[in-house]
């Protein structure tokens, strides 16, 4: 039997990078997946090339920072596939200025800028935990793992400081819901991706991703299926007693 078999996984950002690869690894997995992401071409894309691997995947569209979005895309998944048990946060932006990929200084960055970081970021992970969370309560279980970063536990130059307070935000937000959850049988951990080979990163000046490597003791960036064998192992039977937790995906970067 495989690992997740019997499991319905809600992953959102999940239509490329990162995301795509945690949810193409529930999915192969065994559980049923749902495919959310702001863009439903290509969240379609992705769960469409899942069921033709034999998987059983559903594609969804919703903004994450929009309570009744998520709501309503959770009770789909619900109807659809059965009560989510395994919410992955992964949706997340980190908005660059110019061609050469830089990030936004603090004391330039619009209000609005600000906002939309953590509405995506933290406020976004809130509202999936908000609508799963009842229905894991009424099965006594449930796995929710909340994508940080290396950048949310130390100052990376790479990044502006909406996204490094968002994810250190996210450090918090576990810990607390682990205490408030764990009497239900839900854990909740976070992962903390160092510099991943992704769409996103690669939008990136290239000398910055190249200091990253060289920094980096394993000498290269991550891959997206290096985050999602992570999250695969905490929302497994494997993590059953492992909650509140941090778990950096770095290669040794920005050791903390």
């Amino acid at each position: 039997m495989s690992s997740h078999s019997g499991r319905v996984a809600l992953i959102t950002g999940a239509g490329r990078g990162i995301g795509r690869a945690i949810a193409d690894a529930h999915a192969a997995a065994g559980a049923r997946v749902a495919y959310l992401d702001y863009d439903l071409a290509l969240a379609e894309e992705a769960a469409s090339a899942a069921r033709k691997r034999g998987y059983e995947a559903i594609a969804l569209s919703a903004d994450v920072a929009d309570d009744t979005a998520v709501t309503e895309a959770c009770r789909h998944v619900a109807h659809t596939l059965g009560t989510i048990d395994i919410l992955v946060n992964n949706a997340g932006i980190s908005p660059k200025t110019g061609a050469d990929g830089k990030r936004s200084l603090a004391w330039e960055m619009s209000p609005d800028e600000w906002r939309r970081v953590l509405d995506v970021n933290l406020t976004g992970a809130f509202n999936g935990m908000r609508a799963v969370v009842p229905g894991m309560r009424d099965i006594g279980r449930g796995r929710i793992v909340s994508l940080s970063s290396v950048a949310g536990k130390t100052y990376c130059d790479i990044v502006g400081v909406h996204y490094a307070a968002s994810k250190a935000a996210i450090i918090g937000f576990t810990k607390h819901l682990a205490g408030e959850l764990g009497p239900y049988g839900i854990t909740v951990n976070a992962v903390a991706p160092g510099r991943i080979d992704t769409p996103l990163v690669r939008g990136t000046a290239p000398e910055a991703n190249e200091a990253a490597r060289l920094a980096t003791p394993l000498r290269r960036l991550g891959s997206p299926e290096d985050v999602a064998n992570t999250c695969l192992f905490l929302t497994s039977d494997s993590a059953a007693f492992v909650t509140g937790q941090v778990c950096d995906v770095a290669g040794g970067w920005l050791m903390t």
